[in-house]
């Protein structure tokens, strides 16, 4: 059916098994190239957003790779009037529709090289599945753009979210943790505040979703997970910002780094993922590297095609 994007992009809605919530879908956006090259990109989004990145799929594309953006469970395209927004008890709740779409982009449209590209809380998610499938040959490589590898906060809380799967597990896993509003990102993007960028609010609001006792939880244990080292087989490129900055509310300095990730982290756990991961930092980039301002963003762009021009410069190489 058609997409909100616009006449160039399909929706496939894709049922998937009831939840403790009831009904669940996730949401397949596919952009097909003029020429296609037998390869694909699938994007995975992050915490508090969905697939709205025209211009990462228009670059995908203009190289002959179809670009498919994959809307999560409860988020965006995904949300059912129901459900709690992002909500989930562990991450790999998320690897059924990751395991549709992959199907979907490999028997149903004929493509045999699959590019798996995850932002943020997208880039673990992303790098857990990985793992998990290594050996089957569903993946060609993973992109990962500023994923969501450590907490960025001071040492007391990241004890305190470690405690969520001991004592503090007594919480209602519903319990929303009084963390306060902070907008220093969603303003340093939309373009009714200081940014350049038109996104949905109601998908993507300025001031972020809840955080749930339960969500947190998840995340902890999937990045312990991958700090114990995962075994992912495919070449990885990791890319995040070069600067980090802790802020609430908007300074100019948020669009020159990440205001929401410590990309010093990111790069400290990178080689967790796999035996094989190009790491790059980029200067004045922004926690979603591709939205960044100009001259950053060209370097992502630039830095992502000279890592898959080594893998994937010819369709039958690997």
């Amino acid at each position: 059916m058609p997409d909100v994007l616009g006449p160039d992009y399909e929706l496939t809605v894709l049922p998937m098994a009831d939840d403790y919530e009831g009904a669940v879908v996730a949401s397949l956006v596919r952009r097909r190239a003029p020429e296609p090259t037998g390869r694909a990109v699938l994007y995975l989004h992050g915490f508090t957003d969905y697939f709205f990145q025209t211009h990462l799929a228009d670059h995908f594309v203009a190289q002959g790779i179809d670009f498919y953006g994959l809307d999560l469970r409860k988020y965006g395209r995904s949300l059912l009037p129901h459900q709690t927004r992002g909500f989930v008890r562990s991450l790999t709740e998320y690897f059924p529709e990751i395991d549709e779409a992959v199907r979907v982009i490999r028997e149903e449209d004929g493509h045999d090289e699959v590019i798996l590209n995850g932002h943020s809380t997208g880039g673990l998610i992303a790098a857990l599945w990985a793992d998990r499938v290594r050996g089957r040959g569903l993946i060609q490589s993973l992109v990962l753009n500023s994923p969501f590898l450590d907490l960025n906060v001071p040492s007391p809380l990241r004890v305190a979210a470690d405690l969520l799967k001991g004592p503090m597990s007594r919480m209602s896993p519903r319990a929303v943790l009084p963390l306060g509003p902070a907008t220093a990102y969603g303003t340093s993007l939309h373009r009714d505040h200081h940014g350049e960028w038109d996104f949905d609010l109601e998908w993507k609001p300025i001031g972020g979703f809840a955080v749930h006792a339960a969500w947190l939880a998840a995340i902890r244990r999937a990045q312990r997970r991958l700090h114990g080292g995962l075994r992912a087989d495919v070449p990885t490129l990791v890319l995040c910002a070069e600067k980090g900055l802790q802020l609430r509310d908007f300074a100019p300095e948020a669009q020159g780094a990440d205001v929401v990730l410590d990309p010093g982290q990111i790069a400290h756990w990178a080689t967790r993922i796999g035996p094989h991961v190009t790491c790059v930092r980029v200067p004045g980039g922004m926690h979603d590297l591709v939205l960044s301002p100009e001259p950053a963003r060209e370097v992502v762009f630039a830095e992502m095609d000279r890592w898959l021009n080594c893998y994937h410069g010819n369709a039958k190489r690997l």
